[in-house]
């Protein structure tokens, strides 16, 4: 089995690490990832200018480019042979709800799935995010079951894990996708010129947070697990759509 592993938070990240070494146990490991921290960078590809790669000290790639610009370069390049799956984390912090449409975590699975192949996002949910290996170990156990019972090349699951001891983790959910209320403002500071400068603000707080979603789930010690799909079409509105668009003239 090979396993391309993948990040937005940059190939130096403590959560890919973890994510690689234990993955190696099981698989043959290709590790590609930012030069940097790219969190927000969605499915963002660099158009303008030019990919480098660099090989650094314990063997992982790194590149000067997004998530999905790792996973299409390892998947199209630098790979010997197509993967057996993507794996894209540790993420540092939570992708639930909304935090999904901005992921590069996310994005750089999405790109895998749009390649043909199942994807799989891991984020570790916490503020002191001491316990990756917590996460890492779920991973490879999900993995193994992955490889003993497939799932369609066009799955991709989005794991997030409480930053908890492994024992102290109740269980495993699978969810659907909460929302949070609008995000709040920018914040405005000055540099040291008196210019002014802006900081993205706080996202919203937590709105669809009930039973069955990914952020109840984890709020109560739970894996959450969401089947994500790239298709965004609103399938339930197409007929009323139509009948609306009949008074167009």
């Amino acid at each position: 089995m090979k396993i391309l592993v993948s990040n937005d938070d940059g190939v130096h990240a403590p959560g890919i690490r973890a994510l690689s070494e234990a993955l190696a146990t099981l698989a043959e490991v290709v590790t590609v990832a930012p030069d940097r921290n790219c969190s927000g960078a969605s499915n963002s590809l660099t158009l303008t200018n030019p990919l480098r790669v660099q090989t650094i000290d314990n063997g992982y790639l790194s590149v000067n480019g997004t998530p999905t610009d790792c996973v299409h370069l390892a998947i199209r390049e630098l790979m010997d042979g197509e993967p057996d799956l993507v794996v894209s984390g540790i993420n540092a912090g939570a992708n639930l709800g909304d935090d999904t449409l901005y992921s590069g975590t996310v994005a750089a699975a999405m790109e895998g799935r749009h390649l043909g192949l199942p994807t799989i996002a891991v984020s570790l949910v916490g503020r002191e995010l001491r316990h990756y290996a917590t996460a890492a170990r779920f991973t490879l156990k999900l993995v193994r079951h992955l490889k003993m019972t497939p799932l369609p090349s066009n799955q991709i699951l989005n794991i997030n894990v409480p930053d908890l001891p492994e024992e102290a983790i109740q269980g495993v959910r699978v969810t659907r996708l909460g929302a949070r209320h609008k995000a709040e403002g920018m914040i405005r500071t000055q540099d040291p010129a008196g210019r002014d400068i802006y900081w993205l603000g706080p996202p919203g707080q937590q709105q669809d947070a009930g039973p069955g979603t990914d952020f109840d789930a984890v709020a109560n010690g739970f894996i959450s697990i969401t089947p994500l799909t790239v298709d965004l079409t609103a399938h339930d509105q197409l007929e009323g759509l139509s009948r609306w668009m009949d008074g167009v003239s």
